[in-house]
């Protein structure tokens, strides 16, 4: 396990892999452990980094931290206790709010932005989410199966006040407009059949920039990245390959993606 100092406080995270750097963000479920088949596939190219936010997995419990405000300082001396230059950040759920946020705040430190299943204003948000155990939404998220089990173990780890801190502090977030505040490459990554997060509605993703490109994966839930991770690992090495700059709707679609991009 690896840790850091900041705050007087633990860090938790873990890195693998050598190249540019990619920065795993993880959803209000869970913790660092569940993108290790992303990492894992990221890290034949990248160097791949996954933290444990502030109450979350192995890292700290503070509720002073648990705010989105505190969640992107987090990430910001993080990186610079690490001199982590310019990165590409990938975000889900809780992670994909604090990776547009610091994105749109840190322009010239983000080169590209993949997000899982962003809220688009507070009322996408099942109040579930508010209401249950760490546990108990683990049981509803996600499936069991062998790419679940480092979820389920982990999740009992989240103090729950980290979950409710965070979501109230959502009302200082303008959750629309997060993907027109932020200046680089974005891909919009929602599961179809998603219970936690409505997905956005056509009329909106039609204002979406040119930068930003959206993605419906039908059939999948929540987590995407564990219900098809063969698939979804490769979305990800796609958009992580692109040259710096490019927009995600220049990706060379694979026959799997068709009819499901907007």
């Amino acid at each position: 396990m690896s840790a850091i100092i900041l705050r007087d406080e633990i860090v938790h995270y873990e890195v693998l892999g050598r190249g540019r750097p990619v920065f795993f963000l993880h959803d209000w479920v869970g913790s660092w452990r569940y993108w290790i088949p992303c990492m894992q596939a990221a890290s034949m190219s990248f160097r791949a980094y996954a933290l444990d936010l502030w109450g979350f997995g192995d890292t700290s419990k503070n509720p002073g931290y648990y705010s989105i405000e505190q969640q992107i300082s987090l990430v910001d001396e993080f990186t610079s206790a690490q001199g982590i230059g310019k990165v590409a950040l990938v975000g889900h759920g809780l992670g994909a709010v604090i990776g547009m946020i610091y994105a749109a705040r840190h322009s010239d430190a983000v080169d590209r932005l993949m997000v899982i299943g962003l809220p688009y204003s507070e009322s996408s948000i099942n109040p579930r989410l508010r209401l249950n155990s760490p546990a108990e939404l683990a049981d509803w998220l996600l499936g069991r199966t062998p790419a679940t089990e480092a979820a389920y173990a982990d999740a009992p780890k989240a103090d729950p006040k980290a979950l409710l801190l965070s979501l109230t502090s959502l009302q200082q977030v303008d959750l629309m407009g997060l993907p027109f505040k932020t200046g680089a490459p974005c891909l919009l990554v929602h599961g179809g059949n998603d219970p936690a997060i409505e997905a956005p509605d056509a009329d909106y993703l039609m204002t979406l920039p040119e930068r930003v490109h959206y993605i419906s994966l039908e059939n999948l839930g929540h987590f995407p990245m564990l219900d098809e991770p063969a698939k979804f690992n490769r979305l990800l090495v796609d958009f992580l390959s692109l040259d710096s700059g490019e927009s995600p709707r220049q990706l060379q679609l694979k026959e799997e993606w068709k009819r499901r991009v907007r």
